[in-house]
């Protein structure tokens, strides 16, 4: 019996090694052997540095200090540290023996140049969706820089995430590769806003949100919010009014906010700050139209905030004082904020400011902890930007400061605690 039952075991197991093995391989096809690396027009080669700049690719390729794309910097996850490789064209290092139809498989299947799964923390679960014709001026782009000779640094990942075995489980319960499939009830533009947004924007890899073995929702199509793993900032849902849903704004100011980091409605902070300081700001505005048309477009969804407990009064009295001692000043008595002679904000006002009630308040907690900084764009070269109190406040009082401002001026909010900021201070890469 017990030999029957181990005999059945094996069978099992080596049943489902060869479903995870079929469902890692199935729609690729084996490179040929004489498949060489080459080089691009000039016209693929500008389109492809175009690309590059839409898909933020050097934010993660280049460390700090480093040189451009040349690989290096470490992405923190909770299974351990993923270290950017390095693609400049150096024969040893880089992608100097790669060919177009090497980086196509990277980026629509998620294989290296000798057939290893990537991580994830490469976006290949968004950038699947991204055209061959795109890949390939990517490729012509990256192979027209100086070749970089620097090692890739081994990722530091907890046993058994380093596996190739469970990174193949993994995908094989997450990810499928895909294309991008223009829906004909929409117009081009949209399809063009969608193609960036869902494809090489990889928007979804922060606003998708991250279940608990670090795959987004819905293949990557989910744009319903999430915290960002290890920076303990909130990616607001994209598509909820009470968060980043901008349904009812004007174009223009979504394609401001794109492209400047400030709009009428709105400012862009932390990680988004980031990416249109590296990306956003350097498209074409016809792209950055055509990302605001799909995003307009989200059918709204419901968040939480505003669900929370209400918060003390002996809390909001201590949080009222510090405000009028800290705050008060630049964002006004009742949080109105100022405007420049221009009509610009300087200041923004918090009353009615979707980052003071969202759920979770994480993003509050930074802005008072760390500052608040808008990008230095070429249509707000010299942005105000806002002190950091981590220093000056302790948690009791950044709890009290951020709970009243949660039940102000209309607002009802949930109140946050000592711990919430404790659990928000910190984070990767502050």
């Amino acid at each position: 019996m017990l030999r029957r039952w181990l005999i059945l075991t094996l069978l099992l197991l080596a049943a489902f090694a060869a479903l995870v093995a079929w469902l890692n391989v199935r729609g690729e096809t084996a490179i040929a052997a004489a498949a060489a690396p080459s080089t691009g027009t000039p016209q693929q080669i500008e389109r492809g540095e175009y690309l590059a700049r839409a898909g933020n690719c050097m934010t993660c390729h280049t460390t700090r200090g480093g040189l451009p794309y040349a690989g290096g910097r470490g992405i923190a996850t909770p299974f351990g540290t993923v270290y950017a490789g390095n693609l400049t064209p150096d024969a040893e290092t880089g992608l100097g023996s790669w060919s177009a139809e090497h980086f196509w498989r990277a980026l629509h299947h998620g294989r290296s140049f000798d057939g290893r799964l990537l991580y994830p923390a490469f976006p290949y679960p968004d950038t699947t969706r991204v055209t061959r014709e795109d890949s390939d001026a990517l490729y012509a782009y990256l192979r027209s820089l100086p070749a970089v000779k620097q090692a890739n640094t081994p990722h530091a990942l907890q046993f058994p995430y380093g596996t190739q075995a469970a990174l193949a489980v993994w995908r094989a319960l997450f990810f499928r590769p895909g294309s991008f499939e223009p829906e004909a009830s929409q117009s081009a533009e949209w399809n063009r806003g969608a193609y960036l947004v869902r494809g090489l924007g990889h928007c979804a890899a922060c606003h998708g949100g991250r279940n608990f073995l670090g795959a987004t929702p819905q293949g990557g199509l989910s744009l319903a919010g999430g915290l960002i793993p290890m920076r303990n900032w909130y990616a607001p849902a994209l598509s909820a009014p009470d968060q980043a849903g901008v349904a009812d704004w004007p174009l223009d100011d979504i394609v401001a906010l794109l492209r400047t980091g400030v709009s009428p409605r709105g400012s862009a902070l932390g990680p988004m700050a980031d990416v249109v300081y590296r990306s956003l700001q350097h498209l074409r505005v016809e792209d950055l139209r055509a990302i605001a048309t799909f995003l307009k477009a989200l059918p709204p969804t419901r968040s939480q905030s505003g669900d929370g407990k209400p918060a003390d009064p002996a809390v909001l009295e201590l949080g009222a004082k510090r405000y009028e001692k800290h705050c008060a000043d630049c964002h006004g008595a009742r949080g109105e904020g100022v405007k420049s002679p221009a009509g610009a904000w300087m200041y923004p006002p918090l009353a009615g400011n979707r980052t003071v009630t969202m759920d979770p308040p994480a993003n509050l907690v930074r802005v008072i902890v760390h500052g608040g900084f808008l990008p230095a764009t070429a249509g707000n070269p010299r942005p105000f930007g806002m002190p950091p109190f981590g220093l000056a406040l302790d948690d009791d009082e950044i709890a009290a400061i951020a709970s009243f401002l949660r039940s102000s001026w209309g607002a009802a909010a949930g109140a946050v605690s000592p711990q919430d900021v404790a659990r928000f201070r910190g984070g990767a890469g502050d």
